[in-house]
């Protein structure tokens, strides 16, 4: 009990402590109605920038011009610096298109344009998606967009190649695949100036050209420019983009009779996956 006060001790924590919370909320209040200085100092993640306030204001429809309207709360670090929790490797990059327009190098576009998507940067991500390597992954997936579960297919490799690998206790596993473009059989009669056979067939003559090869997984058949090495190729960039090691060969052809002196001939390539 406080004789001066006449208020016990119990009261006056409970006073102290709903004066810090309401001062805490009073902070939070002026700093979304406070007007930022012209100058903004800025710590992103630990990575300390300045910058005038109209370059965060650049463009209306970002995250950042929305942060620095005034309307929301921003905490600051202890030298008053306004804090976003987010790793500031590229934001330098960000900044310097916000600033000037410019934009970052080849190897720093795939590390940028996330940065742009997070900040929700229009401009910025237009830009990107015309530069390389962005602009080619937007073909190659034109491209893939034609194989059949292709995602699928992809999981099912480092699958198998997973189990194979624990199985037997290795450093790597071995597995066989079948890429092939087109679906016709071909003969070994065939003329070899000839890119593919073309003749005519019933429905149920169909159905005697379908079958399986005896492969862990297949892609094809589809209809573009790209051939089989172009997929081969995205197979090897996708899985390398996971941290496997990959490499393959071509171990033959599936070879299996179908009818009269038709056979497959489908290409079958073995892939060997290494896991450390």
């Amino acid at each position: 009990m406080d004789r001066r006060s006449g208020r016990s001790t119990g009261d006056m924590s409970k006073g102290t402590k709903m004066g810090s919370s309401e001062s805490g909320r009073t902070a939070k209040a002026l700093n979304c109605g406070a007007e930022f200085p012209e100058v903004v100092p800025l710590n992103i993640g630990g990575a300390h920038f300045t910058t005038r306030l109209s370059t965060l204001r650049r463009y209306e429809d970002t995250m950042l011009a929305a942060m620095f309207s005034g309307r929301h709360y921003i905490p600051t670090d202890a030298e008053g610096r306004y804090f976003i929790d987010r790793d500031g490797a590229h934001f330098g990059d960000v900044l310097n298109f916000l600033r000037s327009g410019d934009l970052p190098p080849r190897e720093r576009v795939r590390a940028v344009y996330k940065e742009a998507q997070y900040y929700a940067i229009g401009p910025l991500l237009e830009q990107l998606e015309n530069m390389q390597p962005l602009k080619g992954e937007k073909v190659r997936q034109a491209f893939l967009g034609l194989m059949p579960y292709y995602k699928d297919h992809l999981e099912r490799i480092v699958e198998i190649a997973r189990l194979r690998a624990v199985q037997r206790k290795a450093r790597f596993a071995k597995l066989k695949v079948c890429v092939f473009k087109e679906e016709m059989p071909i003969t070994p009669y065939e003329c070899p100036l000839l890119n593919s056979l073309r003749f005519e067939r019933s429905e149920s003559d169909g159905q005697l050209f379908e079958h399986h090869c005896e492969v862990d997984v297949s892609f094809g058949p589809w209809e573009a420019v790209a051939d089989v090495y172009d997929l081969l190729h995205c197979l090897v960039t996708d899985l390398s983009a996971q941290g496997l090691t990959v490499d393959h060969q071509c171990i033959g052809v599936c070879d299996k009779h179908l009818i009269n002196h038709y056979y497959c001939k489908r290409p079958i390539y073995e892939f060997k996956i290494t896991w450390w």
